[in-house]
C-alpha cells in the first residue's frame, strides 16, 4: 500500500464511528452526487430499521445533477419498490446546517415522531455528521451509518470522484472537525495524533484543495 492509501485509510477509519443501529423514527439521508447512501438508507428501510425516510440535499454547488440530490435519492427509492407515503424530500438545502434545519422543518410540518433518527450519509462524512447534528438538533437521539464499503473499493470504483478528490474532501473534512467547533458549526470532536499527522503528511503532499 502507497504512503498516500496508508495516510488516508487513517483518516477514513477514524471518520467511521462504528456505532451499531437501533429500530428508530426516522431514516435521513443526507445527499450528494454520491448515489450510494441512497441505497444504504433503502437497505436499512427494507430491513426494518425505521418506518420513514427523508431525502435531503439540493443540486448542490457544481449543479451538475440533472435535478436535486433527493429527488434522485427518491428515484432510487421508488425503483427499489418502496412506496412513496414513506419517503419524503427536502430538496432546498446546501450543506450539513441546512440539511438539518430544512429537514427538521419537514419533521415537524408532518408531525413525524422523531425521538430516534438514523443519519445515513458518505462513508468519510459519518463523523463529521454526527458532530454537526449534535451541535444543531441535540434533542433526537441519533445513530450514523453509512454505505458498508471498504476504502479501496470506494476511491477505486466511485462513480462521482476520482480518489485524489476523495482524499482531498476527506483531509478538508477532517480540518472542518477541528475547526468547525469554535465557529459553533459542530460539536468537539477528539482526534488522535496519529490521524492528524496523517492530515499533516497528506497536505504536505498536496491534498490541500479543500481544506477551509
Amino acid at each position: 500500500m502507497e504512503k498516500v492509501d496508508i495516510y488516508a485509510k487513517i483518516i477514513w477509519d477514524y471518520m467511521h464511528m462504528g456505532q451499531t443501529l437501533p429500530k428508530a423514527d426516522l431514516i435521513l439521508c443526507l445527499g450528494s452526487r454520491d448515489m450510494s447512501p441512497a441505497e444504504r438508507a433503502c437497505d436499512l428501510y427494507l430491513e426494518g430499521y425505521a418506518p420513514i425516510i427523508l431525502f435531503s440535499g439540493d443540486c448542490g454547488a457544481s449543479k451538475i445533477l440533472e435535478k436535486s440530490e433527493a429527488d434522485m435519492y427518491k428515484d432510487i427509492a421508488m425503483k427499489r419498490g418502496i412506496s412513496s407515503d414513506v419517503v419524503y424530500t427536502e430538496n432546498k438545502s446546501r450543506n450539513t446546517g441546512e440539511n438539518i434545519q430544512f429537514s427538521k422543518k419537514i419533521i415537524e410540518e408532518n408531525n413525524i415522531k422523531c425521538d430516534k433518527i438514523i443519519l445515513v450519509q458518505k462513508p468519510y462524512m459519518e463523523r463529521r455528521t454526527y458532530a454537526t447534528f449534535k451541535k444543531n438538533w441535540p434533542e433526537p437521539e441519533i445513530f450514523v451509518t453509512s454505505p458498508q464499503i471498504s476504502y479501496e473499493e470506494y476511491t477505486e470504483n466511485s462513480l462521482h470522484d476520482d480518489k485524489d478528490g476523495i482524499i482531498n474532501r476527506m483531509v478538508g473534512d477532517l480540518q472542518r472537525i477541528k475547526e468547525y467547533p469554535k465557529l459553533g458549526f459542530q460539536i468537539e470532536q477528539e482526534i488522535p495524533d496519529e490521524v492528524w499527522n496523517a492530515y499533516e503528511a497528506l497536505v504536505s503532499m498536496g491534498y490541500n484543495k479543500k481544506l477551509i
